[in-house]
């Protein structure tokens, strides 16, 4: 259940800090139809639209999932509007749960591995690679610890495919990131401004 999600004219009710947090979801494409916006994380927005053909965020940076209780698919949207399901890389028009990440301005840093349980080759990284195999020589990470930072994983390179959200800790097989493959293609930090 989503506590914070409201709709029309509830806003005005809540102080100024939640409006700069916010992602509004519509069922048309270019921000027509039905629509829902919501201020903080949500398990399941199926109660709230049924498709999801556009967004606008106006504050904050989130990750949209594919399925409820943050499964799925993700899609890590800044602020801005983003008129059909293509323009935030989607692979489809579901959106079924959402989170919000704080802004982070501090240094980045996070050590990779080849092979589960942080074993077999690795390296350290503090900066965005929008080509692993050049600068690793692997295109499987079964592994990494993300020490400082949020970051984002790419199936290809150039920043294409899907994209994996991590936060800092260890990630002890690729499975616990949300992925099935462990082929990563490219990586980013997140940033506020991206």
């Amino acid at each position: 259940m989503c506590e914070n999600g409201v709709a029309g004219n509830e806003y005005a009710a809540m102080g100024k800090e939640r409006l700069f947090l916010r992602i509004i979801f519509y069922e048309g494409r270019n921000f027509q139809g039905r629509h829902w916006e919501c201020s903080s994380d949500c398990m399941d927005t199926f109660r709230h639209f049924s498709c999801c053909n556009s967004i606008r965020v106006s504050g904050g940076h989130w990750v949209a999932y594919e399925k409820p209780h943050y499964g799925g698919y993700q899609y890590i949207i800044g602020p801005g509007e983003y008129p059909e399901y293509n323009s935030w890389m989607g692979f489809n028009n579901c959106v079924r749960s959402c989170q919000m990440y704080p802004p982070y301005r501090g240094s980045y840093k996070m050590r990779i591995y080849n092979r589960p349980d942080m074993m077999g080759h690795t390296m350290e990284f503090m900066d965005d690679c929008p080509n692993l195999y050049d600068r690793f020589r692997y295109r499987d990470i079964y592994s990494c610890n993300i020490t400082e930072g949020f970051w984002i994983f790419y199936e290809h390179p150039n920043y294409r495919g899907r994209q994996y959200f991590l936060r800092p800790g260890e990630y002890r097989a690729c499975g616990d990131w949300g992925c099935h493959n462990p082929m990563v293609g490219s990586f980013r930090r997140m940033r506020t401004v991206m």
